[in-house]
């Protein structure tokens, strides 16, 4: 035995006999949270359920739900897909070099800050769980963007579309009383007044709807900072006349028997409403209109006005943005334009702006100074 290496060794007694080693069923399973109450043995693998096929199994409709909701599904995440197929990459799940180099590119086209948050934030939800990069690499690279790239941080908002804008657009709606110029004058106004997110606007049924004579009553399940439903009273206005449009709408729907379901819908050339209408993009809205339709409209109709910008992008957001201005313009609390548009009470939006822009439009500091050559009293 002389220079021979222990490797690994237990004393016992003479005549004891070593305790055979636990069996895989047998191993304790414990870590630091283990907790026993008295007369409890130690948990082992064999105490584990022992699942059947059945357990993982998920119903038809269970798996058509999911599927419809894919997050892999995402713009982001198709863009994602392709430039990994490109560059030999597997895209789900992806590695935290994939994740980092990808958000690279991203910052190489030049996008906005707040773009590539959200693109990355979407793509790592997109990931299955346990399996998400880590984003401490990429986080690095945002700092360095956004300190060597300051046009990148400017936040282009929506031309706020005021009551002045919004009623060229819906009387140009009107102008050929056909039912696609009702539907959008309706949610012109809706929109308006709801101060709407688009997504919550399309999103709503005809049950959710009391139309009074001079109000509107919307029950809203929850928006993006509320999680529980809210009953909101609109009242009217008469340069929206959203009662009428909204009754001439629904009236219309009634009239091909749909009185229950989404409230804005897809229309054919005819007029009539495109029962089952899948769109080619957004198979999972069915019968709802896609939000970018709202903003397609919006556009639409501001062009049709011969209406122009100030150079901010017109879009569906600028009917909340015009609501907001139009409220602080005229002296609305920040609590109240917060209410309106359903902000948390704590948030900046409303005062930073909508009401400071719309407070510093009616002043101009230079009215005061006179024209050359023009005493004050003949300025008139």
């Amino acid at each position: 035995m002389s220079g021979a290496e222990i490797v690994d060794a237990e004393l016992v007694e003479p005549g004891e006999l070593m305790p055979a080693p636990p069996t895989a069923a047998g191993r304790p399973l414990v870590d630091q949270h283990t907790v026993l109450f008295p007369g409890q043995d130690l948990p082992t693998a064999a105490d584990r359920p022992q699942y059947s096929k059945r357990d993982l199994d998920v119903s038809d409709e269970t798996a058509a739900r999911l599927q419809d909701t894919d997050p892999t599904g995402t713009g982001p995440m198709v863009a994602f897909t392709a430039w990994c197929a490109q560059h030999g990459r597997i895209p789900v799940p992806c590695t935290t070099a994939t994740y980092t180099d990808y958000a690279q590119h991203l910052m190489a086209r030049g996008l906005k800050v707040s773009t590539i948050k959200n693109y990355m934030s979407l793509i790592k939800t997109a990931m299955p769980a346990g399996k998400k990069p880590d984003n401490s690499l990429y986080l690095r690279l945002l700092a360095n963007y956004r300190k060597n790239n300051k046009r990148a941080l400017r936040v282009r908002r929506a031309f706020p579309i005021t009551l002045p804008y919004l009623i060229p657009m819906m009387e140009k709606a009107e102008a050929d009383n056909r039912p696609i110029g009702w539907r959008d004058a309706a949610m012109l106004a809706f929109g308006y007044r709801f101060l709407a997110r688009s997504v919550e606007e399309v999103n709503l049924d005809i049950e959710d709807l009391t139309v009074m004579d001079d109000r509107i009553v919307v029950w809203l399940l929850e928006d993006k900072t509320h999680n529980n439903d809210q009953t909101l009273i609109l009242h009217d206005h008469p340069d929206l006349d959203m009662v009428k449009r909204m009754r001439r709408w629904l009236e219309h729907l009634a009239a091909q028997g749909i009185t229950a379901g989404p409230l804005f819908r897809h229309l054919q050339k005819d007029g009539t409403v495109a029962v089952g209408h899948r769109e080619r993009v957004a198979t999972v809205r069915g019968e709802y209109l896609r939000p970018q339709t709202v903003n397609d409209r919006v556009k639409y109709w501001f062009s049709m006005a011969g209406l122009v910008s100030d150079g901010r992008p017109v879009s569906s957001h600028g009917l909340r943005a015009g609501a907001a201005t139009d409220l602080g313009m005229n002296d609305a609390t920040d609590q109240e334009i917060a209410e309106a548009g359903r902000w948390r009470p704590d948030s900046t939006i409303p005062r930073l702006v909508y009401v400071r822009p719309a407070q510093a439009a009616k002043r101009d500091p230079f009215a005061r100074v006179p024209r050359v050559g023009v005493g004050p009293a003949e300025e008139g």
